[in-house]
This record gives C-alpha cells, structure tokens and sequence, in this order.
C-alpha cells in the first residue's frame, strides 16, 4: 500500500514538473482542483463541461465580483 506522504510527494513533483507549480501553490489546490489540471493538461475537457451562458456568467460576477 502507497502512503499518503509518498503519494503526495511524487503528485507535488508532477505539479512542479508539469505546471509550474510552487510547493504551496501544491499543497493550496484542492484534489479537485488538481484533476482538473491534470486532465486539460491532457487535452481532456472537464467533467460536465458544456459551457456557461451570459445569465450564468452575470450571476456569478454579481457574486464574486473579483
């Protein structure tokens, strides 16, 4: 059985070697948030990716306006 520290070690070298990433910007990123990058960067397009439409987007940047 792999251990979590083992795992995450070789994952943190992927994303440096992959992405550019710092080890905190690693260690800030959520799993999901890892997949996801891991997958584009596969050429994969996200789970459920089909798109936001202009009302979506409007709500959105009405809520989180930065």
């Amino acid at each position: 059985m792999t251990r979590f520290a083992d795992a995450a070690g070789r994952l943190a070298g992927v994303a440096g070697w992959l992405l550019g990433w710092r080890p905190d910007e690693f260690w800030r990123a959520t799993p999901a948030e890892l997949a996801s990058v891991l997958r584009a960067a596969r050429g994969e397009e996200a789970e459920g990716a089909g798109g936001v439409d202009a009302a979506a987007l409007a709500r959105m940047m009405g809520a989180m306006p930065d």
